[in-house]
């Protein structure tokens, strides 16, 4: 009994089990159901017949360039589109004007494209026509915005080309040239938007800056050098750090100044050669500018006995410089012991020129030549080095005890010994040439003369201002 009543509580499981998926497989079927992919397909008296939807496209094709040659079958609502076309385009827009027509329920599109030249060509120029015949149409209304373009320019052109007020907002010519030619392009530009404004198409003119804006970037990036050399030229126009013929020294380079251009600053140095340096290295560089103080300090050392009197020697050398024409008496000439040396006593000497009467090169060599020339005359001597020797024992050999020239030592005396030279006979005060003799020491004119021939040949590619200022203001006197 029990086995019996077991077998029963299972087989109505299993039964509920098969109705559950049952019902479960179909309501899966039911959501499989695809809705209907267009609108309804009519049926009964609402149907519109073959004729009307045929005779409807016909139509409509005939109104439509390209389209008229098509034939058109339908039946049952399913509509057929035979024939060439002359483009894809046309086949599209055939299948597209057909699909929106009410009763239609599919469309069999069976159009070609038209392979032959001359009918492919139909299309082509008649586009062309087209243009033409718009740009024809539009030619007044053209040459008008042009003129009004023209017409805006002109008084740009007008404005800028004046004196004033150019000249009286910088003095500099460079800037003003600069500040002219941006003002013309503005003129330029408003006269260019005025003329779009007229033809309709300012819209045009946010598309042509944008690919200028990206031009100039791309061309700022190839030529990034040449812009900061110009970017330079402008700074350095207005800053003025120097003048024409000046003499200045500048990334380990000395020359006279030539010109200024827009790139480059033009040098010549003391051998005549040109020397040519990018504007944006000057405008980083540290510049050394010796002809913008016309006095200048010059320098030099001599060597004297260590056994001299001092004071009686910087007394000299004082004294011989202070006598010199050239050298000026405020600031005056400057004499001082420089350093004790191994044998002698270095003295410095110092003295200032008027470079603009004087050469310092040439100065400088004759106050050496003159300056030694009165301590030779005083009885100072100008020694060599001098080397000391001693023997093992530490006794000096006196200069009696050496041997003579050419001879060897008696045999077992050690030789680790050394002497000290006696120093040769000062000459005597005659035998010196006169201090007062001095050679010439004017300016060398050679090098400025061909300064100014090369900026004669050029006259106006020059952004230096020769009006005696600089960005320091005015000059001192020479």
């Amino acid at each position: 009994m029990r086995y019996a009543s077991f077998s029963s509580r299972t087989l109505v499981h299993v039964a509920i089990l098969l109705v559950s998926l049952g019902l479960s497989a179909a309501a899966a079927r039911a959501q499989e159901t695809v809705a209907p992919a267009g609108p309804t397909i009519e049926i009964g008296e609402g149907v519109i017949s073959d004729s009307e939807i045929r005779s409807r496209i016909q139509t409509i094709f005939r109104e439509i360039e390209g389209l008229n040659r098509i034939f058109v079958s339908v039946s049952s609502g399913v509509v057929t589109l035979n024939g060439q076309v002359e483009e894809a385009v046309l086949a599209r827009k055939a299948e597209d004007l057909v699909s929106r027509v009410s009763g239609v329920v599919a469309i069999e599109n069976r159009l070609t494209e038209q392979t032959a030249v001359t009918e492919r060509l139909k299309p082509v120029i008649g586009r062309f026509e087209t243009r033409l015949q718009q740009s024809l149409d539009y030619l007044p209304l053209v040459l008008v915005a042009g003129l009004v373009w023209v017409l805006i320019g002109l008084l740009g052109w007008f404005i800028t080309t004046r004196n004033q007020p150019w000249n009286w907002l910088t003095p500099n010519a460079f800037i003003a040239d600069l500040v002219r030619q941006t003002v013309w392009l503005a003129f330029l530009m408003l006269g260019a938007v005025v003329a779009l404004d007229i033809l309709g198409a300012t819209a045009v003119l946010g598309t042509i800056l944008g690919a200028v804006g990206i031009i100039g970037l791309a061309i700022g990036f190839a030529v990034k050098d040449t812009v900061e050399n110009y970017i330079a030229s402008i700074l350095l126009s207005v800053r003025q750090p120097f003048q024409p013929r000046d003499f200045i020294a500048l990334e380990g380079m000395q020359g006279f100044v030539i010109r200024l251009t827009s790139r480059a600053t033009i040098l010549m140095d003391v051998d005549g050669n040109h020397i040519r340096i990018p504007n944006s290295t000057v405008f980083k560089a540290t510049i050394v500018n010796y002809t913008r103080n016309p006095e200048r300090r010059f320098s030099f050392e001599l060597g004297i006995d260590a056994d001299s009197q001092l004071h009686e020697a910087l007394a000299i050398c004082h004294q011989t410089l202070d006598g010199l024409d050239f050298v000026l008496k405020n600031p005056e000439p400057g004499a001082w012991i420089e350093q004790v040396g191994d044998s002698n006593v270095v003295i410095g000497v110092s003295g200032w020129i008027n470079q603009a009467e004087t050469d310092f090169v040439k100065a400088r060599s004759e106050a050496i030549r003159t300056v030694k020339t009165a301590l030779e005359t005083a009885g100072f001597a100008l020694p060599e080095p001098i080397y000391r020797l001693r023997f093992d024992n530490g006794v000096p050999v006196s200069a009696a005890a050496q041997p003579k020239s050419g001879s060897s030592p008696a045999a077992g005396q050690k030789t680790s010994a050394t002497t000290k030279p006696v120093p040769a006979a000062q000459p005597a005060a005659t035998e010196t040439p006169a201090t007062d003799q001095v050679t010439d020491t004017g300016v060398d004119e050679a090098v400025l003369k061909k300064v100014d021939d090369e900026r004669q040949q050029e006259p106006g590619k020059d952004l230096l201002s020769s009006n005696g200022e600089d960005e320091l203001g005015a000059r001192p006197p020479a």
